[in-house]
């Protein structure tokens, strides 16, 4: 596929995610209180974007990835939070 078809194809619909993305560190900005490990994963992970890497989809995966091998004895929580607490 050449990249004129890709940019026909998708940009609206990565414009879009684009849009969201800022709207939601918005909210975080213009939110009260301290922020946690999620927030600074998502910032690396944002990095990742800009950096021209052919593999950033991976980069952001993996940075958002708890990486150990090792099981845990029980969760932590209820649900999966998205974010690897020990990145950072």
């Amino acid at each position: 596929m050449t990249r004129q078809k890709v940019l026909d194809l998708y940009f609206m619909e990565a414009r879009c995610k684009l849009i969201d993305l800022a709207a939601f560190l918005d909210r975080v900005d213009r939110a009260e209180g301290p922020t946690d490990f999620r927030l600074d994963a998502f910032k690396v992970a944002l990095h990742h974007l800009g950096e021209g890497d052919p593999h950033r989809a991976e980069a952001v995966l993996n940075t958002l990835s708890d990486p150990t091998s090792v099981p845990i004895a029980a969760a932590p929580g209820k649900g999966a939070v998205g974010a690897w607490p020990g990145l950072v």
